[in-house]
């Protein structure tokens, strides 16, 4: 059984969308051992809790400098022996020691097609305001394994989605949750918990 740790910084819409599909069994040979949050009122944590799951809350503003906190978060995964890190809208930088141990098993849901509209600076609303503001036709999500560099890991699956006319940022990011990250992130853990997946070169081939 593949143990999961879900990081996330807000409502934990992604979260949601992983809790229902282990629930109705799309996703086969998972299960959430920990939610952790940065923030101690991300309405994420009260997901977990309806669900009977743990949930702790790791925050930067609780240490006093940097590397106590990247060692608070490290032991946590630890603790809980979690096979795969999962970033669900976590707005944390993750930090170099938690990547080196867990290389190629932490993955991450990007609110575009990478490599459009990523890296420093793109995140949230964010994105969705400047696919708009590009007149892009076409946008949707990406779930990559995280390493050192900002969105730039290799790339697990895609889903596009449309940018229709009269779209704002809100919509169009409520359509590309919907219709994308709440598919292919589930999809993507599903795929890991199943041994369907590899890294070679860094690019992921299917088994």
């Amino acid at each position: 059984m593949l143990r999961l740790a879900v990081l996330v910084s807000g409502g934990g819409t992604n979260l949601q969308a992983i809790i229902d599909k282990i629930e109705n069994k799309t996703i086969n040979g998972a299960e959430i051992a920990v939610v952790i949050s940065n923030k101690k009122d991300a309405y994420a944590l009260e997901r977990a809790k309806n669900h009977g799951i743990e949930g702790k809350c790791i925050s930067p503003k609780d240490y006093g400098h940097r590397e106590a906190f990247n060692q608070a978060l490290l032991e946590a995964l630890e603790s809980y022996q979690v096979d795969l890190v999962v970033l669900a809208g976590y707005l944390v930088i993750v930090p170099e020691n938690v990547i080196r141990r867990y290389r190629n098993r932490i993955i991450n849901i990007h609110p575009s097609l990478i490599p459009s509209f990523c890296g420093d600076g793109y995140y949230g609303l964010k994105v969705h305001e400047a696919v708009l503001a590009k007149g892009n036709k076409v946008t949707g999500a990406t779930v990559h394994f995280v390493d050192e560099g900002t969105d730039t890991g290799p790339i697990i699956l895609q889903k596009a989605v449309h940018v229709e006319e009269g779209d704002t940022p809100e919509i169009l990011q409520k359509r590309v949750m919907e219709q994308a990250e709440w598919n292919i992130l589930p999809e993507a853990i599903n795929l890991i918990a199943n041994d369907k997946i590899e890294v070679v070169d860094n690019l992921v081939r299917r088994k």
